[in-house]
């Protein structure tokens, strides 16, 4: 493909992260700390966008796969992304009376969001041979990371007014730097031309139970699902109540928050393309078990840690496997599932990472719920994390490497 598609590819993880970022950094503390959301009901937003996920994603990537098209459906949902994001931010922005209504659209929002990876992450296979993927993959994160730097910054602008003033410009940017993507990325021909009709998808949605069947028993990347849902459910449960942590734990300002979290981003880019170079050198499945290693280690460390510099230390620290575990996981995938299931398979990428924030936060809720919101509690849930990472590094040692081409 086209130098042009390339750099489209990576502006849109560009601009998504933008809008995430602020949102993670700025709503959830506004949520929590400001409209009084217990952390169990926080977390229960990202359980309602993955139940949503789960019944539908599968379907309509089936249907993408079928007529071998990906940029309509990734369109729909990065609209839908930008209309529940800007709907959050302005309800937010009535007052915190309005707190369950807030909660909805990020929720939908939230559910957009995911979505439109499940269309966005397999169109690496049209822009690079296997043997490349691990440094695009990289790039395409790094590019992520350096959007949510950005974000931050930008945010930071807006800070002084209140934890919502960020909030709807970092929308408009979002869907301004997306829409070079929506309209300009050519996408290969399909190899036969097919359209789908209502009848289609509800056959698709019949299929469902069998068809899921089918992939988990015989696809090279059921064992690669079970591990990931394992290590990103503590991973993406740390990340989404890191701003309540320090809040909780160490009772920071929102600088001090935004300036730790500009240093794990600046990491988290470096980590997503030298750990994806690394694994297109000595494979996605050795690096893999380097970065879970990694975080074996570092997780107790940041939950024991007593002391301010010392839990800034090992976070920052962390932040370039937390770069580095997407770029190798994304290649990873793309290299094992065959072109035909290609949308499909990323589909339940998706929903595992989701369905990740499903168990994590319900866990972590119920655990800090328990022990009153104390400073204790969130230490106590943090630290249990390192488990489900345990978990997953023993699936990972049984998924298999593929091979990669030389020529």
């Amino acid at each position: 493909m086209t130098k042009r598609n390339i750099f489209l590819w990576i502006l849109y993880d560009f601009a998504n992260s933008f809008v995430i970022i602020t949102f993670f950094l700025y709503l959830s503390q506004w949520l929590v700390i400001d409209a009084g959301l217990s952390s169990f009901w926080f977390n229960s937003i990202f359980v309602g966008s993955t139940i949503l996920l789960l019944f539908s994603a599968p379907i309509l990537a089936g249907l993408s796969d079928k007529i071998q098209k990906r940029k309509v459906f990734l369109n729909i949902m990065t609209i839908g992304t930008f209309i529940c994001f800007g709907a959050t931010a302005i309800v937010a922005g009535l007052g915190t009376e309005y707190v369950w209504w807030v909660a909805a659209f990020l929720l939908l929002a939230q559910y957009f969001y995911q979505f439109s990876f499940v269309f966005y992450n397999p169109m690496i296979d049209q822009l690079a041979p296997l043997e490349k993927r691990g440094r695009l993959s990289g790039l395409g994160q790094t590019a992520n990371w350096i959007g949510q730097i950005a974000g931050i910054l930008v945010a930071l602008l807006f800070a002084s007014s209140g934890r919502v003033a960020p909030l709807l410009p970092s929308v408009a940017i979002f869907f301004t730097l997306a829409l070079p993507m929506m309209i300009f990325f050519k996408e290969a021909k399909p190899d036969v031309e097919t359209k789908i009709t209502f009848r289609d998808a509800k056959e698709e949605g019949r299929r469902f139970a069998s068809r899921f069947y089918q992939f988990l028993r015989y696809s090279p990347a059921a064992v690669f699902l079970i591990a990931f849902f394992f290590f990103s459910d503590a991973i993406l449960t740390l990340a989404n109540n890191f701003p309540i942590y320090m809040e909780k734990v160490f009772s920071v300002s929102d600088n001090v928050k935004s300036v730790v979290l500009l240093v794990i981003l600046v990491m988290s880019a470096l980590g997503a393309y030298v750990f994806g170079w690394l694994g297109d050198k000595i494979g996605m499945k050795k690096t893999l078990k380097i970065i879970l290693g990694a975080w074996i280690v570092i997780i107790p460390v940041i939950s024991t840690a007593t002391s301010l510099s010392l839990f800034i230390a090992a976070a920052v620290a962390v932040g370039i496997f937390y770069g580095a575990i997407w770029s190798v996981t994304r290649a990873y995938l793309s290299g094992v599932l065959p072109r035909k299931e290609m949308n499909y398979g990323f589909s339940f990428y998706t929903i595992t990472e989701r369905f990740a924030t499903f168990a994590g936060p319900l866990t972590w809720g119920l655990i800090v719920g328990s022990l009153n919101e104390s400073a204790f509690g969130y230490r106590t849930a943090a630290l249990l994390m390192t488990v489900f990472v345990i978990i997953g590094y023993f699936f990972i040692r049984k998924i298999p490497e593929y091979k990669i081409s030389k020529n």
